[in-house]
């Protein structure tokens, strides 16, 4: 009996992504099918890293299309292709870096830097290239939870080399600085030395750059959010009311410099005593997930208020690399997949698409 291409579809259909909630078919994520006789070979094109899932949905879509009559050897070939989005009108995007996404909350001490590294750690982990800019000038804290130490090194005199560890690229002021010194700086002078480590900064092809912004909705934050090609935005926040009245007022600052919110992760939600088990909401209770609600963002998800989140930053390994196979690591990546899923989502760049006009006058 042949195989007819229409039946081995309508099996591939039956597969969901289970990141995306759509199934293949019809997503257009299919490529190359291919029928030989009996045999049957397919590529599925996922935009999203996810190296941690394709050996199940490879079993699972083979399993699929054995169903069909017919049908003998089965090859699936599943492949990630990140590719650039858009960013904000008029700003335009820096070569060698796809996407930029900005993790940023009104007030500080919510654990945004700790919330940053660890996305990056996650989206690193699922095979994506990925860095990090430190956009703290005054308090950067990107070396201590990365355990990089040293200068950046200029190979031409003009760029610097970004530090690297973790499999991660890894740019901040700290790096140019001694740890004791304060950074007296006004925000003009803050925000240019910002605009040159972004830019100055040799980054070597990245899907991902996570911006650690740092806190508040001044100058400096403001100028970020205009002038650095935003793909989108992560809020981190408490539960506590007094932290979700600037988290809002951050929200509302990327509104309204068209900057996308991929969405909310909550931090220190809950506490769970390491000695009788005891659960207790000590900054209130769904906070971010009632603010989500409110401006109809996602809500990503809730991290405990937990010692060992902490402590691993503070080490330099921060949790995802600490304990990469942890309930709370597991919470970092589910919050990682749902902004990687919701930025393989969102319209695509097509200014290269477009050839460069340039006029010139004739003699």
């Amino acid at each position: 009996m042949s195989v007819t291409e229409q039946a081995l579809l309508d099996a591939i259909k039956t597969v969901v992504d289970p990141n995306t909630g759509s199934d293949f078919v019809s997503a257009k994520q299919i490529k190359n099918l291919r029928v030989d006789g009996a045999d049957v070979a397919f590529d599925i094109e996922l935009g999203y890293p996810a190296k941690s899932q394709i050996a199940a949905l490879r079993r699972e879509l083979i399993a699929a299309v054995r169903t069909v009559p017919g049908a003998g050897n089965v090859s699936v070939n599943l492949y990630t292709k990140i590719v650039a989005h858009a960013v904000q009108r008029g700003v335009q995007l820096l070569p060698k870096i796809k996407n930029i996404v900005a993790v940023a909350s009104g007030k500080g001490g919510v654990g945004k830097s700790t919330t940053a590294v660890n996305l990056a750690l996650a989206l690193a982990a699922e095979g994506a290239a990925v860095g990090i800019l430190d956009a703290d000038i005054y308090g950067p804290s990107q070396p201590t939870m990365m355990g990089i130490e040293g200068r950046p090194e200029s190979e031409d005199g003009s760029t610097m080399e970004p530090l690297e560890n973790y499999g991660v690229q890894v740019m901040s002021i700290g790096f140019l600085v001694d740890a004791d010194n304060p950074m007296i700086w006004r925000g003009p002078m803050a925000t240019q030395a910002l605009d040159q480590l972004l830019r100055q900064t040799n980054w070597r092809e990245l899907d991902y750059l996570i911006v650690d912004m740092p806190p508040g909705t001044g100058d400096i934050q403001l100028t970020l959010s205009q002038r650095v090609p935003l793909t989108g935005a992560v809020i981190v926040t408490t539960p506590q009311d007094i932290a979700l009245l600037d988290a809002r007022k951050g929200l509302k600052m990327f509104e309204k410099v068209g900057v996308p919110i991929l969405g909310i992760v909550e931090n220190m939600a809950v506490h769970v005593c390491s000695n009788c088990g005891h659960v207790e909401h000590i900054f209130g209770a769904d906070g971010g997930k009632k603010m989500a609600a409110d401006y109809n963002v996602d809500y990503l998800g809730a991290l405990p208020l937990n010692l060992s989140i902490r402590e691993q930053a503070d080490a330099g390994r921060p949790t995802v690399v600490s304990e990469p196979d942890g309930e709370i690591a597991a919470i970092y990546k589910t919050v990682a997949r749902q902004v990687a899923v919701k930025i393989a989502k969102a319209a695509k760049d097509y200014s290269s698409k477009f050839p460069t006009i340039t006029i010139s006058k004739n003699s």
